[in-house]
């Protein structure tokens, strides 16, 4: 009988955002993932295996398989096979297809999302693993482009990069050492392990409003005259405006209370640099400027080991 694709997920949900999973040809311990590498360029493991990466719930899987960035589909028949699962899909969606899919999941089987948030996502996934006998990890890698869709993917994209964990126990280093070796091959530069609670507040400074007041920004009534008058700070201010409104609707929503705290102390802190430049006060102003400069500079020393 033909294969089931894993999926469930229609087209008008999922736009180019993919579950992804591998099997190796020998067991862990001795593999490597492909991510985005041109087909001609075939990474094996140490000891000469090549890996078997499988994709799913997508919109050209097909093309995908054809084309050698992948193997085959994720499938209803192969499911059990895998290794580590990840699903790189909207948060709502993650939960719905591991509802669908649970009992389909091994028990040797890894299980790590991709998602911007994690509370809504851990609260679901983690008695959901339990109940099924599969171990989930919930994970947001801090690496991406602006452009959406595998065609966009490079082989380097995760490389020294950090990648967040939010184990469902914190002193189960088996588990931690687990997750550690399985995604050695990605070339992540650091594994933070942190609460569901702490990255949602933290992820809401660090990444949610850069891409709320960047895109914002872009809003300027002047912003059709900035070409040959802009350089880099406009550059890398902008750069994030370019983003899929349907994710990040999805994302800021689901993480409200944190963003909106963040949104409100960053207003009233415009709002000092407006007063002082309505007042003419330039004593102020230099105030205002200079601790921001400090700050910079006391989170980048601290940064640096």
């Amino acid at each position: 009988m033909p294969s089931t694709p894993a999926g469930g997920i229609g087209p008008a949900t999922v736009n180019s955002i993919w579950t992804m999973a591998y099997r190796p040809s020998e067991r862990i311990g001795k593999t490597s993932i492909r991510t985005g590498v041109p087909s001609s360029d075939r990474i094996t493991d140490t000891a000469g295996a090549a890996c078997r990466m499988l994709v799913g719930v997508g919109l050209g899987t097909a093309m995908l398989v054809v084309g050698g960035a992948a193997d085959a589909a994720l499938t209803d028949e192969n499911l059990a096979d895998c290794d580590l699962l990840l699903i790189a899909l909207y948060p709502q969606a993650t939960i719905d297809w591991m509802g669908a899919h649970a009992d389909g999941i091994a028990p040797r089987t890894l299980v790590i999302d991709c998602c911007g948030t994690k509370r809504l996502v851990c609260e679901a996934a983690f008695p959901l693993a339990a109940a099924h006998g599969f171990t989930f990890v919930g994970g947001h890698p801090m690496a991406g482009v602006a452009n959406t869709g595998f065609k966009y993917a490079t082989a380097g994209m995760f490389k020294g990069a950090s990648m967040l964990l939010v184990p469902p126990a914190f002193d189960d280093m088996a588990l931690l050492d687990h997750v550690k070796e399985l995604l050695a091959p990605a070339g992540f530069g650091r594994l933070t392990v942190v609460t569901a609670e702490q990255h949602d507040r933290v992820i809401a400074f660090t990444s949610q409003m850069a891409h709320l007041v960047s895109n914002a920004y872009m809003k300027s009534p002047v912003v059709g005259e900035h070409k040959g008058l802009s350089a880099g700070s406009y550059k890398d201010l902008t750069r994030v405006a370019w983003l899929d409104e349907n994710l990040w609707t999805e994302l800021f929503l689901e993480n409200r209370d944190n963003l909106t705290r963040e949104l409100d102390n960053f207003i009233a802190q415009v709002a000092a640099y407006r007063a002082a430049l309505a007042a003419d006060d330039g004593e102020q102003l230099k105030a205002l400027l200079a601790e921001g400069r400090r700050l910079k500079e006391e989170v980048d020393r601290s940064n640096v080991s």
